[in-house]
């Protein structure tokens, strides 16, 4: 008697372009996440020189909030990650700023801050007059092996494990794991922990990384398309899965595309693109049986 395995496999949606961001503040959104505490809303920064501002935004494209990081430098923010943090019950943002262009930084950092409770008042917010959040705690850190420029920045929903991706022009990209919890000032000395062969004529040139809000998927993008891993069924430990076999899907039209996110609910990806007014693009992410 032959027993026919039932495979999950996900299939994904023709991209489907949500709304403009409607904040003309963001010129350059380079991180894309998707808020735990507010439902249907979006968080999301500018590259390099846009100060130390994050917004918040819904899936209409609607100015939700500005906000500024006190105590924050932007030297050059790449994405923008949430997940556990010192308060157990609490969702943190992580704001990644680890750009290296130069490849000279001998430390980069990423800001933690409590995600805010977005209100009413928040929605007429701006640039010019934005609310004030908590101080940034700073998590210094160092590679093991020499600097590196990177664009993703990914934290485990339930570990809090905190993973940045070199970006590798033609080369596999590399992981880097700093394990939580995760002490503000203190220098931590990430340890590398995969490798990834990226299905794409950039090779490792990934501009930004989200998990799943399920801990089980990971999602990258480039500039012109994004990726996922999934990690294999029954495996306990989260790094297996950058051993697993990337699939590619298309994320719409972008102008120059860094950002990626899993919707909260985990059953579609969100992009943005660099530009005024950028688009806010969705992809379906749907289970199909194959036997």
């Amino acid at each position: 008697m032959f027993i026919l395995a039932l495979i999950l496999a996900v299939t994904f949606g023709t991209p489907t372009k949500l709304a403009n961001i409607k904040n003309r503040s963001i010129d350059e959104s380079s991180g894309l996440v998707a808020s735990r505490s507010n439902a249907g809303v979006y968080w999301t920064h500018n590259d390099s020189g846009g100060g130390p501002f994050i917004y918040a935004f819904d899936a209409t494209g609607e100015s939700r909030g500005v906000f500024r990081v006190n105590g924050a430098q932007a030297r050059d923010w790449e994405d923008i990650s949430i997940g556990p943090g010192p308060s157990r019950g609490r969702w943190y943002l992580y704001i990644g700023d680890i750009g290296d262009n130069e490849g000279k930084r001998t430390e980069v950092v990423v800001y933690r801050v409590p995600e805010p409770a977005l209100t009413a008042a928040d929605n007429t917010t701006t640039k010019k007059a934005p609310r004030t959040i908590a101080a940034a705690e700073a998590i210094r850190l160092r590679y093991p092996d020499g600097p590196h420029d990177a664009e993703s920045l990914l934290v485990h929903p339930v570990s809090g494990n905190l993973y940045i991706v070199s970006k590798n022009m033609m080369r596999p990209a590399v992981v880097y794991e700093a394990v939580a919890p995760l002490v503000a000032g203190a220098v931590i000395t990430m340890k590398k922990v995969g490798e990834m062969k990226v299905p794409s004529l950039l090779g490792g040139a990934l501009t930004g990384g989200s998990i799943s809000p399920d801990g089980r998927h990971v999602a990258f993008c480039d500039y012109f398309q994004g990726f996922e891993l999934e990690l294999p069924a029954g495996s306990k430990n989260f790094n297996d899965v950058w051993k697993q076999k990337m699939v590619s899907f298309p994320l719409g039209q972008r102008e120059q595309g860094e950002s990626i996110a899993y919707r909260a609910d985990g059953n579609a990806l969100l992009a943005t693109s660099e530009g005024k007014s950028p688009p806010l693009f969705q992809v379906e992410r749907r289970r199909s049986n194959n036997q």
